[in-house]
């Protein structure tokens, strides 16, 4: 079997490599954290890109590495990888607009215990771009899809202000816009799941990345400080982190896409992988650099808040681990 990218899958990755180095510099996503309409202009850009978020899984990964290695701060996760499948699975009439970027949406999901599962509470958290969205739709316990009008909200303090977190209150006015089942939840979940994965192991790249930059330019007691060997293992270990959380978040993706039944310990697998390998290369991208990257300054905080805020949405880490314990345990 041929694993290797296709002609135009390699094009979907250079073409949108090129175009966000060109109109997504650290200056912008700096600019975002005051003002939420600075993006603005970048997902004029992208928008195009949402019919990703219901199609091939692999392609829908390789868009997301290059977002996450550039901390791309659009609604593209809350628009095309969580609300639209949610559109296209209960057949609603917004669907086209959402997929085209012409609008853009929002799911609220997750209860008061912060678990991506159907729920009763009236207060939904972890609610992505809440404010900024068009359209804000929640899922009741029973699987119903509503649309909420201008329901109260509140943002969240996180550790990652490029990706604003609300907290969204659903007993407000609202309509009925179909009713999901859970196990078509379910694989929208799973996808998002791995495409944030995905996401997380280009953020990883790009801590990585800077890092290895720094450590050939930084010269102490005459030598790049590269050459210590502290720093080589430190950066090894990185490196080796980076590239099994890219080979777990691809195999999920196919096992996804095939409806393997090897798909949710995949996917487990992969968001644990990208978790592990997101924490380390910024715990010890900080390191490497020294003084210098504890400071505003420096762009390598941006990369690290989207690392650490990552790693705790969808399920955490430990999360996903205790879920593949009980899957294995289970012999599922």
């Amino acid at each position: 079997m041929d694993f290797a990218l296709t002609d135009e899958q390699e094009l979907l990755r250079e073409s949108t490599r090129a175009l966000l180095e060109r109109e997504c510099p650290p200056p912008l996503v700096r600019a975002h954290m005051d003002d939420l309409e600075a993006a603005a202009p970048l997902w004029a850009h992208l928008r195009s890109f949402s019919e990703l978020g219901t199609g091939s899984m692999v392609d829908l990964c390789l868009f997301m590495e290059e977002l996450g290695f550039v901390c791309a701060p659009i609604p593209f996760l809350a628009s095309a990888v969580l609300a639209a499948p949610v559109l296209e699975a209960v057949g609603s009439e917004l669907l086209p607009s959402v997929l085209h970027g012409s609008e853009t949406a929002t799911l609220a999901v997750a209860g008061d215990d912060g678990v991506w599962r159907l729920n009763a509470d009236p207060r939904k958290t972890f609610v992505l771009s809440a404010a900024t969205v068009d359209v804000v739709l929640a899922v009741d316990a029973a699987g119903s899809v509503v649309r909420l009008d201008r329901p109260e909200m509140r943002r969240l303090e996180t550790i990652d202000p490029s990706r604003p977190v609300y907290d969204v209150h659903t007993d407000g006015a609202s309509s009925v816009v179909g009713v999901v089942s859970p196990d078509a939840l379910d694989r929208v979940l799973l996808r998002a799941t791995v495409a944030l994965a995905a996401e997380m192991v280009g953020t990883a790249r790009r801590l990585f990345t800077m890092a290895l930059a720094y450590a050939k330019d930084r010269v102490q007691f005459g030598v790049p400080i590269g050459s210590f060997q502290a720093i080589q293992h430190k950066l090894a270990d990185m490196s080796l982190d980076v590239e099994r959380a890219w080979s777990a978040v691809y195999y999920a993706a196919m096992t996804v896409d095939a409806d393997d039944p090897e798909r949710r310990r995949a996917v487990h697998a992969a968001k644990a992988a990208a978790g592990e390998a997101a924490k380390r290369a910024a715990k010890d991208g900080i390191q490497i650099h020294g003084g210098i990257g504890y400071t505003w300054e420096h762009d390598l905080h941006l990369f690290m808040r989207r690392a650490f805020g990552s790693e705790a949405l969808l399920g955490t880490t430990g999360w996903h681990h205790d879920r593949l314990a009980d899957l294995l345990m289970a012999g599922r």
